[in-house]
């Protein structure tokens, strides 16, 4: 079960890195897309914020609970 835990967190963590980071790409080709937010730049500022928070979750999961077990899920 603990092995299931992990690999759904880190399945989960990967994919919203992936969501956000093709949100700063779609910012960055095409601003138009914000609407009525015309600060592009602050807007890719929160995204990469969210990018930041995953990733840091994601570390701490290799860092704090990887166990022999664990190190094909737990990529470094």
């Amino acid at each position: 079960m603990r092995e299931d835990f992990i690999k759904a967190s880190v399945m989960n963590f990967e994919a919203q890195i992936e969501k956000h980071r093709i949100n700063v790409e779609n910012l960055m080709r095409n601003s138009v897309g914000i609407g009525e937010h015309g600060d592009v730049m602050e807007e890719i500022e929160k995204e990469l914020d969210q990018m930041a928070n995953y990733d840091d979750k994601l570390e701490m999961l290799k860092k704090y609970f990887k166990k022999s077990q664990d190190k094909k899920i737990l990529k470094d």
